[in-house]
């Protein structure tokens, strides 16, 4: 008698839902794999990331130093990445005709530009290794059956024998409330990813205008970024506040988001560099006025905006500033403050902290501790990664990792 056919169902048609799904087909092409999206859309943030353009992974390699890039979850990750991490996200992706180029900044992203690239190759080879694929189908009860499990849905009931659960993070602890009846431990989620609001601050009427490297820091706490920053028409954006408000997301909603941002404008530049900077161009070229002063390397807009917070006149001659006006000058440039009071999702890329708790998960096939024949990829765990083609990389390794636990377990 022939064996049983095993079914595999994935929930979630997102990033990690459908390498999961394709991963499984690829461990075990006679299986029967179910992708189940409650959306009438696939791929709903492929499609948006990185401006339509799809941030898909990042630059960086090594396994450990990737994983540094994960408020939560570093630890995790490391052992993730070393069983499928960026070479083979990568190697896959060129594989199915979407070479990735690599950016300044380290990013990554289809040569073409376009984000549905990505789409037509995670679709096309779904659909060529017979995933079966299904729309508007939310699951709304998942309880364990004999060895396999039952999954109820408005169309009907579902049985498989494996499951993977890729659902995304969910910005309320009641969204995941059903994975934590099955017996797991759910983080409560909070924001990640978010800039920061300073409601009525002049500074955001230099919209637009970037600093290239600052150092920030929550004031009360350990909480510091470093990195460009941009000046947004609700406040401050850029890398260096999103770094922070990811590795700061739980301690920034412990504070319910109103808080001190310490800025240094001079970032890498020690105070004793920069005043000996600017006394060096101040005996050099006595009579050149303090709004042309050269020794720090920030926009003009930004530069006169600092100058008339500090008090003084942008005309004074750099040779008559004086101890104390240089005392001033640089206390504005290197010990900024502004008042935060809320926040602001970062463009439509919702990225929380919080989800499965990654104790009751095996890194290495993705499956529960505490449900054998459940398995786990992408948002839906307690981890999170900053902005750059980070959580895409984590859903990519996830989204194998678990595909193939679930057809070779």
């Amino acid at each position: 008698m022939p064996p049983a056919l095993l079914r595999i169902a994935v929930i979630g048609g997102g990033a990690a839902g459908f390498m999961a799904a394709i991963s499984a087909k690829a461990h075990r092409p006679d299986a029967q794999v179910l992708l189940l999206e409650k959306s009438d859309k696939w791929l709903a943030k492929v499609r948006i990331s990185g401006g339509g353009r799809c941030n898909v992974t990042h630059h960086c390699t090594e396994p450990r130093r990737l994983a540094r890039n994960y408020p939560r979850g570093e630890a995790f990750l490391r052992k993730v990445f070393v069983a499928w991490g960026q070479p083979q996200a990568v190697a896959w992706f060129t594989a199915r005709g979407v070479p990735l180029k690599v950016e300044k900044d380290g990013r990554m992203f289809p040569v073409t530009d376009d984000s549905r690239t990505v789409i037509d190759a995670l679709h096309g080879e779904a659909r060529n290794a017979d995933v079966m694929l299904k729309l508007h189908c939310p699951v709304t009860h998942l309880k364990r059956h004999g060895d396999g499990w039952m999954l109820s849905t408005p169309e009907g009931t579902i049985e498989a024998d494996r499951v993977v659960v890729a659902t995304g993070g969910s910005p309320k602890d009641d969204g995941l409330a059903w994975l934590a009846d099955l017996g797991h431990d759910v983080v409560p989620a909070v924001p990640s990813l978010f800039t920061f609001n300073l409601p009525d601050d002049p500074i955001r009427e230099l919209m637009g205008v970037a600093a290239p490297n600052v150092r920030l820091r929550i004031a009360g706490s350990k909480l510091e970024s470093t990195g460009a920053l941009l000046i947004t028409h609700w406040g401050l954006s850029g890398p260096a506040v999103l770094r922070l408000s990811a590795f700061g997301a739980r301690t920034l909603h412990d504070m319910h988001y109103t808080f001190t941002v310490l800025v240094d404008w001079l970032g890498d530049l020690e105070e004793v560099q920069a005043r000996e900077l600017l006394s060096v161009e101040a005996s050099a070229h006595p009579h050149r006025q303090l709004s042309n002063a050269e020794a720090f390397d920030l926009p003009a807009r930004l530069r006169a905006y600092l100058i008339a917070r500090s008090g003084l006149p942008p005309a004074k001659p750099l040779g008559e500033l004086g101890r104390r006006g240089m005392d001033r000058l640089l206390d504005v440039l290197t010990n900024d403050r502004y008042a935060a009071r809320g926040k602001t999702t970062f463009k439509e890329e919702f990225v929380t902290a919080g989800g499965v708790a990654l104790h009751q998960i095996d890194p290495h096939t993705m499956v529960s501790r505490v449900a054998p024949g459940l398995h786990f990829a992408g948002e839906v765990l307690d981890i999170d990664g900053i902005t750059g083609g980070f959580n895409f990389q984590a859903a990519w390794s996830t989204g194998w990792l678990a595909g193939k636990g679930a057809a070779e377990g």
